[in-house]
């Protein structure tokens, strides 16, 4: 250590100031581009008071070093004495002061600062559509109110990726299986809430960062600007994959747009037809894999094993291997499919009943039951996830 100390002392100081700059990361030093106004009013407000604080700064320390280098103690000088202001001229003096910061914390702050709050929570004038946003363990619901279309947005990247056993790829943890579309030029009224715990929507090129609280709706608003894909993440800690929530947004044109929103519509009828008919059990089974790593691998693992004290294993579970109807066809309370469908109060388990289609919750719980060791054999049908309703 005391060789490399010595050696350290030799460099010369521009080097030594020069590391950190060689070192670190690529980083921005400004917010990203804003493309809402939202974003674009903050950007200016954060260069404003960066430039009023700044200049305060510079003039107070450029003050403060005068005084201490002309009105050091010094042989000859005897220092002043004297209790407060006295006269006009020196109340004005040390009034002053007080009446700049009013100055600039009451006008050339204060005044933008409320604008621009006013016009992030003016949600309802205008608005063009709304899009209903609800946060849960560890996924985005999207609902368009006006249009019937709903749809769950997750984590696509693969988990090869998170295990680092593959290569990370360029939007790793930021990419999503279902983007939400919006179109550029449209006002959105957004509305927040939360099935679980709190979750923060957030879209740094959106100026918007706001909570989505279990029992309350709240709301914000955007309006893009620009065409692009835009990505952002849950911003509010809410359990052990809280790092796994991105949100994706993809703003386009409004024909393009309208088409996105025609395509759902369909994807939903045939969805919704496609729960009348009666499913093979390799079908069930292909289908209820997919769903499973989407929507159940964050908890009960690839391996259906769970986290011991945390989240039970479904591998050689009870509830996977019994019955989950009576003889004459009634769900029997706190079964395998009870509990899919209506979760489990004061746990982690949420309800899937108004997230997962028919379909979808057919083909998981069949897949539970057929495989990690599991062998009840049983197929459930979306017929009867929707009698159950």
């Amino acid at each position: 250590m005391k060789v490399l100390a010595r050696y350290l002392r030799r460099l010369p100081l521009w080097l030594l100031l020069a590391v950190p700059a060689l070192c670190r990361a690529d980083y921005s030093w400004n917010f990203p581009e804003p493309v809402t106004p939202i974003a674009r009013d903050t950007l200016k407000i954060h260069n404003e008071f960066m430039l009023i604080i700044t200049a305060l700064f510079v003039v107070v320390f450029a003050i403060m070093i005068y005084s201490m280098i002309n009105h050091r103690k010094r042989a000859g000088r005897e220092p002043a004495k004297f209790t407060g202001p006295k006269g006009g001229l020196q109340w004005f003096w040390a009034l002053l002061p007080f009446g700049i910061l009013l100055f600039i914390d009451f006008i050339l702050m204060g005044i933008p600062a409320v604008h621009a709050i006013i016009e992030m929570e003016d949600t309802k004038n205008k608005a063009d559509m709304v899009l209903k946003v609800t946060g849960m363990q560890w996924k985005w619901q999207y609902e368009y109110p006006d249009s019937g279309v709903k749809f769950i947005s997750t984590l696509s990247t693969p988990r090869d990726q998170i295990s680092n056993s593959e290569q990370k790829g360029e939007h790793y943890l930021l990419e999503v299986d279902n983007p939400v579309v919006l179109p550029v030029g449209k006002k959105v009224r957004v509305l927040l809430t939360s099935t679980d715990v709190i979750h923060t929507w957030w879209v740094p090129q959106f100026g918007v960062k706001r909570d989505a609280i279990p029992g309350f709706l709240r709301e914000t608003w955007v309006k893009i600007e620009k065409p692009g894909i835009y990505r952002g993440q849950c911003a509010e800690l809410c359990g052990k994959d809280h790092g796994f929530m991105p949100v994706v947004v993809h703003a386009v044109p409004e024909p393009e747009y309208l088409a996105w929103l025609d395509k759902k519509k369909a994807e939903a009828a045939a969805a919704a037809g496609s729960g009348d008919r009666t499913w093979s059990k390799d079908e069930l089974m292909a289908k209820g894999k997919e769903v499973y790593d989407k929507q159940c691998v964050s908890c009960h693992q690839a391996n259906g094993q769970g986290i011991p004290n945390a989240f039970p294993a479904l591998a050689g579970s009870p509830l996977c291997n019994s019955e989950w109807q009576t003889k004459d066809g009634k769900l029997i309370k706190d079964s395998h499919v009870d509990r899919v469908l209506h979760g489990k109060a004061n746990t982690a388990m949420q309800a899937f009943k108004n997230t997962l289609s028919d379909v979808e919750l057919a083909a998981v719980i069949t897949f539970e039951r057929n495989n990690f060791g599991n062998t009840m054999g049983d197929m459930v049908q979306p017929a009867q996830i929707k009698a159950l309703r």
